[in-house]
């Protein structure tokens, strides 16, 4: 099946997928904040450079969050097992190179001593789950 866009029209769609401050992203933000948690966020300056820029740092207590997308990081729900009909090859090997990849930085994360929590973006639908499960990680002593 061949896109129905134009490659010109393709180009401007892509180009409008944000890569930071992300609904997802900003909503996790805000539910972690009311909670009084307090976090850094990547690029700051005076902050530390970590593998794969997690979204959320709190470097005193040496826990990160990242806020992925399930249909771009390959998630295990039904959102991200949805497979693109056109160029079907370079979509699969696009999406198992970032699982590959953060995997990767995720292992590089905890060997240098920090714990990481990978929010899905179906996660947020169910808010009172979502709350309990960053709370358990932020209060966790691991």
């Amino acid at each position: 099946m061949s896109d129905k866009l134009s490659p010109q029209q393709r180009s401007w769609n892509m180009s409008r997928i944000r890569g930071k401050n992300t609904k997802p992203e900003l909503l996790v933000r805000r539910l972690v904040h009311a909670k009084g948690y307090r976090f850094r966020l990547p690029g700051r300056s005076g902050s530390v450079r970590l593998p794969g820029r997690p979204d959320l740092v709190f470097a005193g207590r040496r826990k990160v969050i990242f806020v992925n997308g399930c249909f771009w990081h390959f998630h295990d729900c039904r959102v991200g097992q949805h497979a693109p009909k056109a160029n079907a090859e370079f979509w699969a090997a696009k999406r198992s190179r970032t699982r590959e990849r953060d995997a990767e930085q995720r292992k590089q994360l905890q060997e240098a001593g920090w714990d990481v929590l990978t929010v899905w973006e179906c996660e947020l639908r169910d808010s009172s789950a979502l709350e309990s499960t960053l709370e358990n990680f932020l209060d966790s002593r691991t």
